[in-house]
């Protein structure tokens, strides 16, 4: 017997661990462990949770085709799932488990500490690189090391890239289980129950979604992207969050679509964008203390965050007086979802302009995204923070107000989650406060003064660095 255990890999095609496992001889099933203490932990989103949900009732169906039977069981959290495995493995005879790596230091950790079960207990533990398609270690500086900044990594990862294959498991020889092993209760695993079904979670639909942008709208991508009022971006971090669709299947969507022909100039940034991806999972794997709360950079310790928790509560509201961010928060609580442009302004002016620690923003996107992912999250806070290994340089300031003159122009998409600037002329959308009807509208005057804030900033990032 054997068990594919799955966890940010809930798909059936593209899966490493599940085609492996299926040889047509030895019986496979499946395992997938709500372990909701460490989610919470990790600071899983309730929407997170109900995506994940939803789609392990569809996974069931398509393990079911595949005559693989889809156990679910909840636990705590690692340690005690791996105990609960290790009993499965007892009682059911299993003799191999099959499972896709994560990066992140709990996660190598938890398969380190399965294999030494299984050695006590008498199971193999089979891990595969399947989250990346060029795993850590496999894209090396000319020292051997791993790479720091994103554009060397980014060349050498393209000059080792062979294509971009995708699997689809066999059909498994045919297992009974009890009925007892079966379960996934209503409950949504003790989450707040949100609503997530603003994405379907049928393969099907899903595959759908990524041929109508490779082939429709992949080109205007580099055009697009920027823009939070079009709909321009894939919008299918969701599904790679939690496994439902692979960075491979994305990559040989995209080089299918181009039929032998060089990708066009939009396909090959958002084939970038997918990179920056792995680069953040190599990250996390070489730098331990990522997954610690830790900056990449050393001086990062020192620097000093004055910004008031009456700070933090307003931009969390989307609250700061400055339009754009506003817009941009309420996007984030009413849907789970931000446009990538957005994410990056609303993080430096929560670092820069309030000066509030990134990790507590950092928490706040988990706790809230429908596509959180550790690896990107954490890498694009310390990005827009200056304190990771690739940041800006923590001179270059996002002003809030340019930002929002330049890909939010006429304020559509201002006026769109800001009903309460609707009224506002268009040359006074991205600094209301100037307009002389402003103190009839119920909106905010800005929390602070960008200049000054952006002076403070500078002083206090220079003395950072002065005492390393």
């Amino acid at each position: 017997m054997r068990l594919v255990l799955f966890n940010r890999d809930l798909r059936t095609l593209d899966n490493t661990a599940l085609s492996e496992a299926i040889d047509g001889i030895n019986p496979v099933i499946a395992c997938f462990l709500v372990t909701t203490a460490q989610w919470e932990q990790h600071s899983m989103s309730p929407l997170q949770a109900d995506l994940i949900y939803r789609r392990l009732e569809h996974l069931k169906g398509e393990l079911d085709t595949l005559n693989v039977p889809l156990i679910i069981h909840r636990c705590a959290d690692y340690q005690t799932s791996n105990d609960w495995l290790a009993m499965l493995c007892d009682q059911q005879l299993v003799q191999e488990i099959y499972l896709n790596k994560d990066y992140e230091l709990n996660e190598q950790r938890r398969i380190e500490h399965l294999q030494l079960l299984g050695q006590e207990r008498g199971f193999g533990v089979r891990a595969f690189d399947d989250k990346c398609v060029q795993p850590p270690g496999t894209v090396r500086n000319k020292q051997g090391g791993y790479f720091k900044v994103f554009t060397p990594f980014r060349n050498a990862w393209q000059r080792q890239f062979g294509g971009s294959s995708v699997t689809k498991p066999k059909v498994s020889r045919k297992v009974d289980l009890s009925d007892s092993w079966i379960e996934l209760a209503d409950d949504r695993f003790d989450y707040p129950r949100q609503d997530s079904s603003r994405w379907p979670v049928d393969t099907p639909e899903i595959l759908r979604r990524l041929r109508e942008f490779s082939s429709d709208k992949s080109a205007g991508y580099a055009r697009q992207r920027d823009i939070p009022s079009i709909d321009g971006t894939s919008q299918l971090s969701p599904y790679l969050a939690i496994g439902a669709l692979s960075v491979r299947q994305c990559i040989a969507r995209l080089y299918y679509d181009a039929e032998s022909e060089p990708l066009s100039e939009g396909a090959q940034v958002w084939l970038s964008e997918l990179i920056w991806r792995e680069f953040y999972q190599h990250l996390v794997y070489f730098e331990p203390k990522l997954s610690k709360h830790q900056g990449y950079l050393v001086w990062e310790k020192n620097l000093r965050w004055p910004g008031t928790d009456d700070y933090f509560e307003s931009w969390c509201r989307g609250a700061t007086g400055y339009p754009i961010v506003d817009a941009a928060m309420r996007q984030l609580n009413t849907t789970g979802w931000m446009h990538n442009r957005l994410r990056m302004i609303v993080a430096s002016f929560l670092t820069k302009d309030l000066n509030i620690d990134w990790r507590r923003g950092e928490r706040y996107f988990m706790s809230h995204l429908i596509d959180g992912d550790f690896a990107a999250n954490n890498g694009g806070w310390q990005w827009c923070a200056s304190t990771g290994c690739d940041g800006q340089p923590y001179f270059r300031i996002f002003n809030p107000i340019t930002q929002g003159e330049k890909f939010d122009a006429q304020g559509a998409f201002i006026r769109t989650w800001i009903p309460e600037l609707s009224t506002v002329p268009n040359k006074y959308i991205h600094k209301p406060w100037l307009w002389s009807g402003f103190s009839e509208i119920n909106y905010p005057k800005p929390l602070v003064d960008h200049k000054t804030q952006r002076e403070i900033t500078l002083a206090l990032y220079k003395e950072a660095k002065d005492q390393n």
